[in-house]
């Protein structure tokens, strides 16, 4: 059933409206919840409101064709002939995300190559960005632009560089997939990240906040891991296409800093174009056999067990980071903390065995040991550190960071925990 409302639109059945996306604003754990015991419950609600809404349109709807019914007299009283004609009510509307032609969803129409981390085959045709206002800040200015290149799929990018830095270096950031672009509204996180002179790009996962809507409530971020994923890989091309057209950043010097599924796709991401100079990735994913059988990530989803089949993990399999790590000849640091079941303790080996020999690789036990030492803005420092020197002074890097000098540097010999 679709109920059609001004401007909105909500289907009871398999799809539902982006504005009401569960993936994008409720816990993971809640959001699989209604995948069970309170399904029905759900349903049944919804049902109700629908035919609660349905009875009042067919009352409106009747009344309606009563007056059209009742035929005006003339001054004698007599009553006038008028045509036998329908009244001219305005056809249903479709959905935003759905499409008129084919006759299915946006998402049902991507011609994409998701298991090749180059564009490939892939048919990816990039529109003309629309650019909003500028945002004026004492230190940095910040601007939104949206992007697309999929069908349905328009991308949020939030640019933000320093004020009084000329073509500066940038640094990508990607956070998990229950992450939106709350925090690129911050201005206290947009000062830390564009301190020392550096800019910061944002934006978020396929299938991650307002980029999750009309799909089937079935499907979510690991659901669909090939697409979350490789969709993403090929966004960071786009964007960095995209970021060079401008012609006000120094895309010599590009670094990328990704945490859970966002450290896994800065992995990739750097894997798949030499432009990413530098990768900072905290707890990324990878592994994927072991990771879909034990993370805590799916353990509540009822569907689980398709996500150990062969068939889904010979679809992810081209995406593992384990893959791609040993091969990668630029800086990277690997941060982990031991406690956070989203990534196994076996995945978290995994990792650190396949990590490159020039990798920085940290432990520790707790998120708040890795804010005792990362906390502050420190956090965002090693990336912006460990980007290529400036062209105007070969051999040093011209980024300003402020650092604590009581702090170790992150290494394996300093962790916090082995």
């Amino acid at each position: 059933m679709l109920l059609v409302f001004p401007g909105r639109f909500l289907v009871i059945g398999e799809h539902y409206s982006g504005e009401f996306s569960l993936a994008g604003s409720v816990p993971a754990s809640k959001r699989l919840q209604l995948k069970g015991g309170s399904m029905h419950s759900a349903k049944v609600f919804v049902c109700k409101c629908a035919f609660l809404l349905s009875a009042v349109t067919f009352l409106v709807l009747s009344m309606v064709v009563v007056s059209f019914g009742q035929q005006p007299s003339d001054s004698n009283g007599q009553k006038s002939i008028q045509p036998a004609t329908a009244p001219n009510f305005p056809k249903p509307a479709l959905p935003p995300g759905y499409d008129p032609v084919a006759g299915v969803p946006l998402y049902e129409t991507i011609q994409e190559d998701w298991s090749n981390l180059a564009i490939g085959t892939s048919k990816l045709a990039p529109e003309k960005p629309l650019v909003a206002e500028t945002d004026v800040q004492d230190t940095f200015t910040r601007t939104l632009v949206q992007v697309r290149w999929r069908p349905g799929d328009p991308i949020d990018l939030w640019i933000m560089i320093p004020k009084g830095v000329k073509k500066p270096p940038v640094v990508l950031y990607l956070y998990g997939y229950m992450q939106d672009t709350d925090r690129f509204k911050s201005d206290a996180w947009v000062r830390r990240v564009t301190s020392g002179g550096v800019a910061a790009v944002g934006f978020v996962s396929a299938l991650t906040g307002h980029r999750f809507h009309d799909r089937p409530m079935k499907q979510w971020f690991v659901s669909e891991l090939q697409e979350s994923v490789g969709s993403t890989v090929h966004d960071v091309k786009f964007i960095l296409d995209y970021l060079a057209s401008r012609g006000d950043l120094d895309m010599d010097r590009v670094g990328m800093f990704g945490e859970g599924s966002g450290g896994t796709i800065a992995i990739l991401s750097a894997a798949a174009d030499s432009r990413i100079k530098a990768v900072d990735a905290l707890e990324p994913w990878g592994d994927w056999p072991d990771f879909l059988a034990n993370s805590d990530v799916v353990q509540q989803d009822p569907d689980r067990s398709e996500y150990i089949k062969p068939a889904f993990l010979a679809k992810v399999a081209p995406l593992d980071p384990i893959k791609w790590l040993p091969g990668l000849k630029i800086p990277i640091r690997i941060q982990q903390i031991h406690q956070l079941a989203a990534t196994p303790m076996e995945c978290k080996e995994s990792i650190r065995s396949a990590a490159p020999k020039q990798a920085v690789l940290a432990r520790f036990e707790t998120a708040d040991n890795l804010g005792e030492r990362e906390g502050q803005g420190r956090l965002f420092e090693w990336i912006k550190e460990n980007l290529p020197a400036s062209h105007a002074e070969p051999g040093k890097s011209s980024v300003d960071v402020a650092t604590d000098k009581n702090s170790a540097p992150p290494s394996e010999e300093n962790s916090a925990s082995h």
